[in-house]
């Protein structure tokens, strides 16, 4: 391998181009006044707490994030990432098999028919008629269901042994990949949220091993100290995204075969070439000069186990004793994936948009019509800063939450809120209860049953469809929705000051432009930092004939999409909507990621 200080220096090369290009009630304002939109460069992006007892090299360990988050490899069936399920803007954009709930088809392709999932017969009043009501959500689709047996060294497909296929994801007897219970939302930006996942149970506390924060009082880190072995907890604040990372890695329907464990994923992927199934692009922002130009992946010097040893301290990798039959360094690999993750995801600052520059004084970047949509998101009337507020445009970020009355201490439900998507019964958000037992919000269970928390609107344009059910397909039916106080009648999950924003024609209109004047151009043309390698991304399973599927085996045959590599200096073309991908709007090659060109993992 080349030196330490080589790879060191062009890691910090790359990296500096890519970093420089509610309340318990169920909703309401909660507890002080709602913060100003402004800039989002005015908001310093959280530090995790004790990030140098672990790490030496902090430019490095971007570099280890990236590979992570983006190789194939990592899933179980060797073809499934982080980023399969948040290549676009942060988010998904594919449209087949991609349901989830009781009133699903399998391998359906989701049409503009489809939205919103609960039809009325007057989309100004929830009292009136039901036309229809899909109990389904619009999710990501994982891998077909398996029990982890093992890994092999060089292999990056686990060993599995046979499960009983599920009714909700099959067909005739044949498996099809599971489908995740909520709508996949973006991780740009994500770093500014005090907790994430919809539900919030991803702690700001990171331990080492899973989402739940002081739930888990698991020993997760293995150190050597004066030449021993010892277990040690790991505890670290401002890190919501790092407990983020390492839910999905081991999660049996995401990407894992159930039963896997850390040291399992370590031992596999230590093994490996990173991103050796996939592009990456010689001019990419962080990866580029560590890339094999002859062929995919990085180059040989440039392993996982190098990649960790560059980002990490000695003594948390160096010993060559076993731990229960793994190296240490398999045995930390939970540690690894979280820290590297989200040092990656803290790159992915979209804080340029047209709305920000205004902010910063630039009387022109917003047009007449956007300014017009700003003012009435910001006029109390609207209510929509209640739930969007502060330089984030969320509630749940950093911003407001500091500013809240009795908010300082985690966890907090700050930012969460019942917004009539869905009845409580269906789905508890904030209420339920982690992989522990421990209620995600312990003050208020019953108060924070049904409540979820208020994304940022950053980027919004690309990551439809929208709500965690994905039930609206168009930034037009999300505000229908909250001009009719939500899809259900007085008591239908409505906190307080939701609802009721009373926007006609010409004032929606405004709105929806004023919202896609949230969108960062880098964003929009895949620039640095949100430049990545190739993926080949499952896209529905192949048909014979309509609703008879192709078998491969035991399992539907996949069909798959190219989402191409991209350098530093992005596309000349701009990303693809949602609305865009239902109406085939791009398909000539004037949108990306279309989904219409064909690749194999």
């Amino acid at each position: 391998m080349h030196s330490r200080m080589l790879f060191t220096l062009i890691c910090a090369a790359a990296v500096a181009f890519a970093q420089g290009g509610g309340g318990g009630n169920g909703g309401g304002r909660g507890n002080g006044p709602n913060p100003p939109l402004a800039s989002l460069k005015t908001v310093t992006v959280p530090q995790p707490t004790g990030l140098g007892n672990y790490v030496q090299d902090e430019q490095a360990l971007v570099v280890l994030g990236k590979a992570l988050f983006w190789d194939m490899q990592a899933g179980s069936d060797g073809r499934t990432a982080c980023a399969t399920c948040h290549f676009h803007a942060g988010a998904d954009h594919r449209l087949q098999n991609q349901l989830s709930g009781a009133d699903v088809a399998v391998n359906q392709t989701l049409t503009a028919a489809d939205f919103p999932f609960r039809k009325l017969a007057n989309t100004g009043n929830n009292n009136s008629a039901v036309l229809s009501d899909k109990r389904q959500v619009a999710g990501s689709m994982g891998v077909v269901a398996g029990a982890f047996a093992g890994v092999a060294a060089g292999n990056a497909v686990d060993l599995s042994t046979a499960v009983a296929v599920q009714s909700q994801f099959a067909w005739n007897g044949v498996h099809v990949r599971q489908v995740t219970g909520r709508n996949t939302p973006s991780v740009i930006n994500a770093v500014y949220n005090v907790r994430n996942f919809w539900d919030g149970r991803a702690s700001s506390v990171f331990t080492g091993a899973t989402p739940f924060g002081d739930s888990d009082r698991g020993l997760h880190a293995v150190v050597l100290r004066n030449g021993v072995l010892t277990r040690e907890a790991v505890r670290m604040e401002n890190a919501s995204p790092a407990s983020q990372a390492v839910g999905p890695a081991l999660n049996a329907v995401e990407m894992s075969w159930a039963g896997r464990s850390w040291p399992e994923l370590g031992r596999k992927l230590l093994s490996l070439t990173p991103l050796a199934r996939q592009k990456v692009a010689s001019t990419d922002s962080v990866l580029g000069q560590v890339a094999n130009a002859d062929g995919n992946g990085l180059r040989a010097e440039f392993s996982y186990r190098a990649l960790v040893q560059a980002a990490f301290r000695p003594e948390y990798w160096e010993s060559t004793a076993g731990v229960d039959g793994y190296t240490q360094a398999e045995r930390n690999f939970g540690l690894f994936w979280g820290l590297a993750i989200q040092a990656y995801e803290a790159t992915l600052l979209a804080d340029d948009s047209r709305v920000d520059q205004f902010l910063e004084g630039q009387a022109g970047a917003l047009t007449a019509l956007e300014q017009q949509g700003l003012n009435t998101f910001r006029g109390g009337g609207s209510r929509c800063l209640n739930c969007h507020n502060g330089a984030e445009t969320t509630a749940a970020g950093w911003t407001t939450v500091r500013l809240r009355a009795g908010n300082a201490a985690t966890p907090t439900n700050a930012g969460f809120f019942r917004i009539g998507v869905q009845p409580i019964a269906q789905d508890a958000g904030l209420g339920a209860a982690d992989d522990f037992g421990t209620p995600l919000f312990p003050a208020n269970v019953a108060g924070a049953a049904g409540t979820f928390k208020a994304p940022s609107l950053r980027n919004v344009e690309f990551t439809g469809p929208y709500f965690h059910d994905g039930g609206q397909a168009t930034l037009e039916q999300v505000l229908e929705f909250y001009d009719r106080d939500g899809d259900f009648p007085a008591g239908g999950n409505l906190g307080p000051g939701i609802g009721g924003i009373g926007l006609n024609g010409g004032a929606r209109a405004a709105a929806v432009a004023f919202l896609k004047a949230l969108s960062d151009d880098r964003v929009r043309f895949q620039r640095a930092p949100f430049d990545h390698p190739s993926l080949c991304v499952p896209n529905g399973h192949v048909e014979t004939a309509p609703g008879q599927l192709a078998a491969d085996g035991p399992y539907a045959l996949d069909k798959w999409a190219l989402v191409p590599e991209v350098g530093r200096e992005g596309l000349a073309v701009p990303l693809q909507t949602f609305e865009e991908l239902l109406q085939g709007i791009g398909n000539d090659g004037s949108r990306a990621n279309t989904m219409t060109v064909t690749c194999r993992p």
